[in-house]
């Protein structure tokens, strides 16, 4: 009793508890005197035990009374938050339960890819006109039918690097195709006020839903041209970035870019650059509405959705740490798709810690890796050591089989030999597809100084229509000579592309591939000691080779130029 007039008056618990503590001990029927004074609480201080202790004897209805007639006010409940810290209130239940890491072996179950039929004897009698109209049609044409002479002279200029447009129609440096088509004067003044659509025809909705409404019959007809392509077993999603510094309320910064202000574009491609998807970013709730359940994705999760809808199951989806996580793992494989991709630590904190730390891999040396996988097995997680430490993720690679492959040592000036896990080999073959996009259309680009922003879209977008012609061009006539190859007895073709016949053109990239030319005189080679000639060029670096059984230039040029890639790297 002593006790608890003690506590009662230092305010450790209240006088109405207090007293249900006394009726409890002597019953309810013993004369004890009324200690309380009619106040609940003292206001002045703060309760802070109030709800710790709970008699035994009470029955739930009397507590639930005793804790509405002690409740304190805003401030006291303020402060018994920050004393109790991180405890878990009544009622409430605290999620215990974690994903299980292993360090065991990655053995994806994987459904089987199942390739489109391709439509190569469709395009057999095709000409590089043909290969233009399915992004270009001649209904997209027709809406800009007063600006075809202006398309078609921005293209030629693009050819040709004039310091300045004017000097197209110059006297000294004029060229016909240009100058005898399209006055100086009209040039100018068709690209200042080019436009694809009406602006009255446009709706104040759909202005506000759609920011790049001024350009979007442009932009549609070209994604409808990338949709017709093929889908391959893998493919690569990364950034794009439409080069832009003017005034633009939907302008990005991307650095570590080439080119890092402007509009983005995220992109789906082939190993081989050919573009077969793009989403234009104007913000993430435009994504949202593409996407179903998608309140809780981020924008990398986002992203993935909406580009892999046209994907088929089996397909092999690439891509960097911007886009990979959890979800995107998990959401993909409910489609039966498989991610592989760079990831970022926080986003893979629980297998962090039963891999080794990146000091402890230093001390091992270049080519250490360690792997853990997910309890399901669906899953695995792949640290590689190399300049510095690399973290993977993917449901579809592991860190075996091992290879060998070739780095530059800064501090021995050669290159060494470095073991290399599996999942870096394939991402970085299957990885570079957007990025090949880019520095084909980077060649010929129609780099036109203009405020707008709709001009630049325009012009960005008939570059890449242009890029994918001639990518999906040259990989048909490659097919084509293949074939001719394969049956000598046919003739006449129109195609002038054709191997070299027992040799192996199997280099170090898929990206290189031979051409013979004729000509009457050969050229000399290109490699280094080399002083043999030959008529056979690569059709990227338009570099004479050697290709033949017994010296194959061709695959050793090759092989040092990724090499000194990687160097750069």
């Amino acid at each position: 009793f002593l006790l608890l007039l003690s506590d009662t008056c230092l305010g450790s618990i209240s006088l109405s508890k207090a007293e249900r503590l006394l009726n409890a001990i002597v019953g309810e029927n013993s004369d004890v005197e009324e200690l309380s004074d009619g106040e609940e609480a003292d206001p002045g201080v703060e309760l802070l035990h109030d709800k710790d202790y709970i008699p035994p004897d009470l029955s739930e209805s009397d507590q639930q009374s005793s804790d509405s007639d002690s409740e304190p006010p805003p401030s006291t409940e303020c402060a018994r938050k920050r004393k109790r810290g991180r405890s878990v209130e009544p009622g409430s239940s605290k999620n215990t339960s974690r994903v299980r890491w292993k360090s065991s072996a990655f053995t994806p179950d994987i459904v089987q890819f199942e390739a489109e039929e391709e439509t190569l004897h469709e395009r057999h009698n095709w000409q590089p006109l043909d290969y233009m109209e399915q992004y270009i049609d001649r209904e997209l044409m027709n809406l800009i039918a007063n600006y075809l002479s202006f398309f078609g002279a921005s293209i030629f200029m693009s050819c040709v690097s004039y310091p300045q447009l004017r000097m197209f129609w110059s006297s000294a440096l004029r060229i016909p195709a240009i100058s005898d088509k399209l006055k100086r004067d009209r040039f100018f003044k068709l690209r200042k006020h080019l436009k694809v659509v009406i602006d009255s025809d446009i709706s104040e909705d759909m202005r506000k839903a759609d920011k790049f409404w001024k350009t979007r019959p442009f932009i549609d007809r070209i994604l409808k041209g990338c949709l017709l392509q093929a889908r391959p077993e893998c493919v690569s999603i990364d950034e794009q970035m439409i080069p832009f510094t003017g005034a633009c309320p939907f302008r990005q910064y991307v650095p570590l870019k080439p080119n890092p202000v402007g509009m983005k574009n995220f992109v789906l491609a082939t190993a081989g650059g050919i573009v077969l998807d793009f989403e234009v970013y104007q913000g993430a709730n435009s994504l949202r509405s593409q996407i179903q359940d998608a309140e809780e994705l981020g924008l990398g999760v986002l992203v993935i959705a909406r580009l892999a809808k046209t994907l088929h199951p089996g397909t092999k989806v690439y891509c960097d740490r911007f886009f990979t996580s959890m979800k995107a793992v998990d959401q993909m494989l409910e489609k039966q798709v498989y991610l592989t991709g760079t990831i970022m630590k926080n986003r893979v904190t629980e297998p962090l810690q039963k891999l080794p730390s990146d000091q402890d891999m230093k001390e091992q040396g270049r080519g250490a890796s360690a792997s853990v996988t997910r309890g399901d097995g669906k899953v695995c997680v792949v640290k590689w050591y190399d300049n510095k430490a690399v973290l993977m993720l993917s449901t579809v690679h592991a860190e075996q089989p091992e290879d060998v492959c070739q780095r530059w040592s800064k501090k021995d000036k050669q290159y060494v030999s470095v073991m290399r896990p599996s999942i870096v080999r394939e991402y970085n073959t299957k990885m570079g597809g957007v990025d090949l996009t880019d520095r084909m259309m980077s060649y010929y680009r129609m780099s036109v100084r203009t405020k707008k922003w709709t001009i630049r879209m325009l012009m960005h977008f008939l570059d890449l229509a242009l890029a994918n012609s001639w990518l999906l061009y040259r990989q048909d006539n490659t097919l084509y000579a293949q074939e001719e190859n394969a049956h000598p007895l046919q003739q006449g073709s129109r195609h002038q592309i054709t191997p070299v016949p027992h040799v192996s053109i199997r280099t170090t990239s898929t990206k290189h591939l031979p051409e013979m030319v004729n000509l009457k005189n050969p050229m000399r080679c290109r490699q280094t000691g080399c002083s043999g000639k030959s008529r056979v060029r690569c059709m990227t670096c338009n570099m004479f080779l050697c290709l033949q059984t017994e010296r194959n230039c061709f695959a050793a040029f090759h092989k040092e130029q990724n090499l000194g890639s990687e160097k750069d790297d």
